[in-house]
């Protein structure tokens, strides 16, 4: 099958040349992010590849369409970038990697944490210009702290596992509670009951419609005075503008994002050289208590190699008329 990867960097071509030696699909590797500007640039490719970024949206799809594409397949868990009744009406097919390593985003989530506590990255900078004073790098035990799991899939069900081991009381909160990992790990509560109770809150949920802004003004007015916040699930759970209120008026005491609700026009890409435009971005940035990462969570090898399988994969199934597991349904 003649396959357009978009937004492909260097890292993870390797891993898709390398696996479809076994799949033998015609790859095309592009460096641009899928939009309305960039759609032209596949002209009779019966299938192509996104990433989270790519933009998917009606107008994109129906030049997609127009084209000769009848297969889009997301090398990522979620689909939030993709008009859903949009493909429908277009009839194309949509597959996803529901799950790469659950375990890469988990131990990032518990690196965020550790390195906020005990300010690992301020420390490091303080040694390399000679200054060994301990001022200012004061942590606190996790043992013993009560910590959030705002959505309990195999990711944050892993980052409970992991804290619980830290000696944390895990509590959390899903729609649709894990049986098991409420026997185990962690005990479910209501969500306004966990921002109350929790020093560390950890989102591990897809974005969807119904969460957008879950983390806004008024679920941080419900936390704990100097809570710790981590994200590594999707940039739109938080509202920026109101967690830099938090930031400001002391109630977020550290804050940890591995997403950004803007980080299309910033992630990924080196803009060392740029004057970035994002003025909230920038004003995270001079937080002390702020550490931000480039949506770098999944980014382990054995990630990426069950991504650049798991797609691959995906498209033999269509190319051979199989019955697709990871087709995303439209009635879901």
């Amino acid at each position: 099958m003649k396959v357009a990867l978009f937004s492909t960097k260097q890292y993870e071509q390797k891993f898709f040349t390398a696996i479809n030696q076994t799949y033998e699909h015609e790859l095309c590797f592009l460096a641009p992010r899928l939009d309305l500007e960039t759609v032209n640039l596949v002209q009779n490719f019966q299938a192509i590849c996104v990433f989270v970024n790519d933009v998917l949206d009606r107008a994109v799809l129906t030049k997609l369409a127009s084209q000769g594409t009848k297969i889009i397949a997301l090398r990522c868990a979620g689909y939030d970038n993709v008009d859903l009744q949009a493909a429908q009406e277009l009839d194309l097919t949509l597959v996803r990697v529901p799950a790469y390593s659950p375990y890469a985003v988990a131990e990032h989530a518990i690196a965020l944490i550790l390195t906020l506590n005990r300010k690992i990255h301020r420390a490091y900078n303080r040694v390399r210009e000679g200054n060994f004073s301990l001022n200012g790098l004061l942590g606190f035990d996790l043992h013993g702290k009560t910590v959030g799991i705002i959505g309990t899939g195999k990711i944050g069900r892993i980052t409970g596992q992991i804290l619980h081991g830290f000696g944390c009381e895990v509590v959390a909160y899903d729609p649709y509670p894990n049986q098991e990992f409420a026997n185990h790990f962690a005990t479910y509560l209501e969500f306004e009951q966990l921002l109350a109770r929790a020093e560390i809150i950890s989102l591990h949920c897809p974005l969807t419609k119904d969460n957008y802004h879950l983390i806004d003004q008024k679920a941080i007015a419900q936390m704990k005075p100097g809570v710790m916040l981590i994200n590594t699930s999707r940039g739109g759970l938080i509202d920026t503008k109101a967690i830099i209120r938090g930031l400001k008026s002391k109630k977020i005491g550290y804050l940890a994002l591995d997403v950004y609700e803007q980080e299309k026009n910033l992630f990924f890409e080196d803009l060392s050289s740029e004057i970035i435009q994002d003025d909230l971005f920038e004003r995270l940035l001079t937080f002390p208590n702020v550490i931000i990462t480039g949506h770098q969570a999944f980014l382990t090898s054995e990630a990426l190699e069950n991504i650049a399988t798991t797609t691959l994969s995906n498209l033999t199934d269509l190319e051979q008329n199989k019955t697709c597991a990871n087709q995303i349904k439209f009635s879901e």
